[in-house]
């Protein structure tokens, strides 16, 4: 029967030892970012094959492998122990940027199949770096802090690229690496400091269960006994995923169309913004110990980023908002839907219901299909007959998919909570 655990206070070495980990999470992803997100400051203009830009093939094309990553990470992250994982990563990293080297060096479109090794390896590191976080009190924290890394790391590192590109007149093809460059050595360091985080206490086991690798007959059991409530937030998922990946990938030109091409710290600046409303937001969580009521208070948030992003695509689409300040609200909105499932939601369903397991497993599983669907509709979007901009295609699939979205977290919620209290009982 679940039940929620209320433990003693945070002591003072428990404390530091969070602040720490959201620190050290928060910086090591942001390096992280820098072998990832670069590439897609470089347009490429000109370049074309089969009728589809470069640009938009070399994002597929990582956005394939990241998603192949994620359909083997069910797998992979939920059996991932302990013991190895700074290995892993180091591999992983190391192959992702050897794959950025070879793309400025080969001529197009091979780099397709550098984007696409580059997505693959890279597409394991978030299961590894939640891992040295998850299961813990202050999860809800140091997660929001790991997960806001990539809102913040995304506009971070585009400017760095961009710097780099107006400044030391790096070459398109070389950015992706030289800015990987920039962040080798932090990265080693950030990747040290991770691995010096202590194991979850017998406080954080007490209340938010202990952390277990999950064999392929404990993911069978756990989808028989949530398979409805799974199908929801997958569903739901997807499509914050298609509208988050639409915005992140192609945020250089939506940008340019707005008419902020120019304007380098215009990727940073709103990020941040939307870093910081996000963490306090997300950190907030961390207050309330009654894992069920977590749960419950993160459906509304998703409830109310979903609403939020669809309202401000309305009022832009219809000439009451302007530009910049609609990719503000409409990247709140979605980060605010995104982010707790990146770092909130599946702890505290663990937590609540006191499953032998992980988060590795759960969000793999939502993430494969999300990233399946962003696929898809980039395909769509470049091989149908319908000829839009990204920055009057965006807007449209925003209004379309937060009215889905939002039937599907109201769905999640009341399936959980009916689910609590029917084993409760």
């Amino acid at each position: 029967m679940p039940t929620s655990t209320v433990s003693k206070k945070f002591s003072r070495q428990q404390l530091l030892v969070a602040i720490a980990a959201a620190v050290v999470a928060f910086l090591t992803y942001t390096s992280i970012f820098a072998y990832r997100k670069p590439f897609t400051v470089a347009t490429f203009e000109g370049i074309s094959f089969w009728g589809v830009k470069y640009q938009v093939l070399l994002i597929i094309s990582q956005v394939v492998g990241y998603m192949i990553s994620k359909f083997y990470g069910i797998k992979f992250i939920s059996e991932l122990g302990r013991l190895g994982r700074w290995k892993s990563s180091a591999v992983l990293i190391g192959i992702s940027w050897l794959a950025m080297l070879i793309f400025a060096i080969l001529p197009a479109p091979w780099g397709m199949l550098c984007l696409f090794v580059n997505g693959f390896c890279l597409g394991f590191m978030w299961g590894i770096i939640f891992s040295y976080v998850e299961g813990r009190r202050a999860t809800d924290f140091i997660g929001t802090s790991l997960a806001v890394s990539f809102i913040f790391a995304g506009g971070f590192t585009r400017s760095v690229a961009v710097y780099l590109r107006d400044h030391f007149h790096v070459a398109e093809q070389w950015l992706a690496f030289a800015t990987g460059l920039v962040f080798a050595l932090p990265l080693i360091v950030f990747m040290y400091l991770l691995e010096k985080i202590p194991a979850p206490d017998e406080d954080d086991v007490a209340e938010r269960t202990e952390r277990l690798p999950m064999n392929k007959e404990d993911r069978l059991r756990f989808m028989r006994t949530f398979g409805l409530g799974v199908l929801a937030v997958v569903l739901t998922y997807l499509f914050l995923t298609i509208m988050r990946d639409i915005r992140d990938n192609f945020m250089a030109n939506i940008w340019n169309e707005l008419g902020y091409g120019q304007n380098a710290a215009i990727f940073t600046r709103t990020e941040t913004i939307t870093s910081i409303i996000v963490l306090i937001m997300m950190s907030l969580v961390v207050l309330i110990r009654k894992n069920i009521l977590a749960l419950n208070i993160v459906h509304i948030l998703i409830f109310i980023g979903f609403a939020l992003a669809g309202l401000s695509s309305l009022f832009f689409f219809s000439g009451q908002l302007d530009g910049a300040m609609w990719m503000q609200l409409t990247g709140l909105g979605l980060y605010m839907g995104y982010i707790p499932f990146n770092c909130i939601f599946f702890d505290r369903l663990i937590a609540t219901f006191k499953v032998h397991g992980n988060v590795g497993f759960l969000i793999y599983t939502v993430d494969a299909w999300g990233y399946l669907g962003s696929i898809i509709v980039m395909l769509w979007k470049e091989f149908s007959d319908v000829e839009v901009s990204w920055l009057e295609f965006f807007p449209i699939c925003v209004m379309i998919f937060t009215t889905i979205g939002l039937v599907g977290t109201l769905f999640s919620g009341f399936y959980f909570s009916k689910k609590y209290k029917t084993l409760k009982s």
